[in-house]
Order: structure tokens, then sequence, then C-alpha cells
């Protein structure tokens, strides 16, 4: 399914342009997070599937090792994925992750974003960058090709930092 496509129960991944939806979760290091707290700074919002799984491992892994270089490009990091509460702790914790990660049990996050995979009701590998302004720049999906999501999204806030400083 291509982004833009209708994804479970008829939602439409969200795509560029579009104004992301606000939400508001537990986050792993104990606070309660909005969207709305991250105006005026790019987020990078990444779903994934399933927690302690190989791919959602890597793909974490990638974003934890590069966290740093996203901060210091202007965004902040934050991993979605429909798992409970206390598993998504442990994963955070297991894997030393640096910044927030949502657990989204009752699939409400997911389906305001159009990721959620139809039967399954899990998360899609779908990465968003969300502006200052709220509105989606970046989309990308790719289920196997983990580093494809990091690597745009590196791109793209480099690409916007140079666009900046011209």
């Amino acid at each position: 399914m291509a982004v833009g496509e209708a994804g479970c129960y008829g939602r439409r991944v969200l795509s560029v342009g579009a104004i992301a939806p606000e939400f508001e979760a537990d986050a792993t290091d104990g606070r309660r997070l909005s969207l709305a707290q991250f105006r005026g700074k790019a987020v990078v919002l990444y779903f994934f599937p399933k927690v302690f799984t190989p791919i959602c491992t890597r793909e974490t892994v990638r974003f934890r090792d590069n966290y740093p270089e996203l901060v210091a490009l202007g965004a902040e990091v934050i991993g979605v994925s429909s798992d409970p509460f206390e598993a998504q702790c442990e994963f955070g914790r297991s894997q030393s992750v640096p910044f927030p990660l949502l657990a989204d049990p009752d699939r409400r996050i997911c389906s305001a974003y159009g990721v959620l995979w139809p039967l399954v009701l899990r998360a899609r590998r779908i990465t968003f960058v969300i502006g200052e302004t709220g509105r989606i720049e970046l989309v990308l999906s790719h289920e196997f090709q983990v580093s494809k999501h990091l690597d745009g999204v590196l791109q793209h806030l480099q690409t916007r930092r140079a666009a900046s400083s011209a």
C-alpha cells in the first residue's frame, strides 16, 4: 500500500502537507507528551509494529545511535507502537533509548495517522517528519529496508538546514 492509499477502516496514511493530528500519551521517560509541546521544533514521529522484534529493534537502535545528530539538526524523535505501555518501557530501557517512546494500545494515534495494518491492527513502519508549524513535511514507508527511514530523515533535515541558512 502506498502512502496516501486507504488503510484500515478506510483511513489514509497522512501525506505531505497535511496537518499532523494532535495526540497525548504517556511516554517511557515518565512524561505525558502531546504533539503541541513540540511546536516550533521539527518532530520525527516513527511508527513501528512490535517491540523486541529484530527489524523494529534495528530501526530503533539506528534512531538511538543518530539521536545527537537529529537533535543538532533541530528535531526531536518520538517512537510509537501499539504495544502495552510496560512492554514499551522495557524495550526503551533494554535498548537505552534516549528519546520518548509512546505506547498506543488503543490505537488512537496509529488510527489518526492512518498507519494500521488491516486485520492485524499493528502499526505499519512509517516515519513522518512534522515541521515547526505542525504540517507533515516528509513521509517514509519501508517495511523491511529500515535504513531508508533514518537516511531519508537525515537528508530531509540537512536540506532544511541548508535552505534556512542560505
